[in-house]
């Protein structure tokens, strides 16, 4: 099963060169955050991850089994992700440089129409994560050829939001959508929903991110 949303087309190893420029930046907190090390124990495995992930939707979509999915949904590593990438060998090259750990994708569809996909991934550090989260956002929004809009309202500090207007067969998507990008703490959270209307879309990234950002351990 394909679903109209597309799963980390862009990679990230555009910024292969700047890596260290770019984690040295990402060490910069919002003005006013917590900066503790988290109360709640992070995970040690993906299948402690998996239980942070969320089991359900505002929408009502209805979840879609990971092995229905091509390729499946579910625990993801290092190769899994850099295998989504023109050049996965380069990709595998900045994960490593990241600090990724491990990942969890989960996605809700009624198999037409609206999709919602949640991608939560795990890193050695805040400085991995946050470059792994801005580097996926400007890769979409150089894909849609959309303004990545950065701190958008209602949205944590440091998070970035995209809207696509229209359907776009051209990358997969068969409506409007929205897609959202955040670093929180040692993870990289990103959800997106393709809808009847951009605003259906960005109501759902919205509430759904809030609900996965609730369930981490603090940053």
């Amino acid at each position: 099963m394909t679903l109209p949303v597309p799963a980390r087309l862009g990679g990230t190893a555009l910024l292969l060169g700047l890596l260290p420029a770019v984690l040295a930046a990402c060490t910069t907190t919002v003005e006013g955050a917590a900066t503790a090390a988290p109360a709640d124990p992070t995970p040690v495995d993906p299948e402690e991850l998996e239980e942070l992930v969320v089991a359900a939707v505002p929408s009502g979509l209805p979840r879609v089994p990971d092995e229905d999915l091509t390729p499946p949904a579910g625990e993801k590593s290092a190769g899994d992700v850099a295998a989504y990438s023109l050049d996965p060998g380069r990709e595998a090259e900045v994960l490593e440089e990241y600090g990724y750990r491990y990942g969890w994708e989960r996605f809700w569809s009624a198999g037409s129409g609206p999709v919602t996909s949640v991608f939560v991934d795990q890193f050695d550090s805040r400085a991995g994560a946050g470059a792994y989260a801005r580097d996926l956002a400007e890769n979409e929004a150089a894909l849609y050829g959309s303004v990545l809009r950065e701190d958008p309202p209602h949205l944590p500090g440091g998070c970035r939001l995209l809207t696509v207007e229209e359907a776009d067969p051209h990358t997969g998507l068969s409506g409007p959508a929205a897609f959202a990008w955040c670093g929180h703490g040692v993870f990289s959270v990103g959800v997106s929903a393709v809808a009847e209307s951009v605003t259906a879309a960005s109501d759902e990234v919205h509430a759904v991110l809030a609900a996965q950002l609730e369930r981490l351990p603090p940053s």
